[in-house]
């Protein structure tokens, strides 16, 4: 089975990130969208449990799409999940240079594991997880940049005073 994972934090998930996972759930048998439980990076704008549960939500329609979460070396997750193939998102020529050297670094500490780049759809190329949760941070509107399920989490989370 070729399987692949497409890993990040997604606080919160974007267009942008279900358009890549749409596209690679393509290229791949099963894809393992993994949610990266990060401790540098605080509790941030959506825990990971919220984070899976509206991932979930968003993808139910892609069959072959599998959320998870996993801590420590993406190497060591692939390893055990048994993927052959990474998949990254590129918006710009930054994200080209940063996501180079992680590919170089992570199929030199795991062989015959190969890191695939997807483009972002042009007219998601501007947002990120960032812009949204500042723009949600400073009461903006943020429905367009994300999917429903997304939107649904984050009024509720507002309502509750977080």
């Amino acid at each position: 089975m070729n399987r692949g994972i497409y890993p990040g934090s997604f606080d919160p998930m974007t267009n942008g990130h279900l358009d890549i996972i749409t596209r690679a759930a393509k290229i791949v048998d099963e894809l393992i969208v993994a949610v990266l439980l990060n401790p540098k990076k605080g509790t941030g704008l959506l825990s990971v449990e919220e984070r899976i549960a509206v991932m979930k939500e968003a993808t139910k329609h892609l069959e072959n799409v599998k959320i998870d979460s996993f801590s420590g070396l993406l190497v060591d997750f692939a390893h055990q999940k048994q993927a052959r193939v990474i998949i990254r998102g590129l918006r710009n020529g930054s994200d080209f240079e940063q996501e180079m050297n992680m590919a170089q670094i992570n199929s030199s500490l795991l062989k015959g594991l190969e890191t695939v780049f997807l483009m972002t759809a042009p007219e998601h190329a501007y947002m990120s997880s960032t812009a949204v949760r500042e723009i949600v941070c400073f009461g903006g509107e943020y429905e367009a940049f994300v999917p429903p399920a997304v939107a649904d989490k984050l009024k509720i989370n507002k309502m509750r005073g977080r």
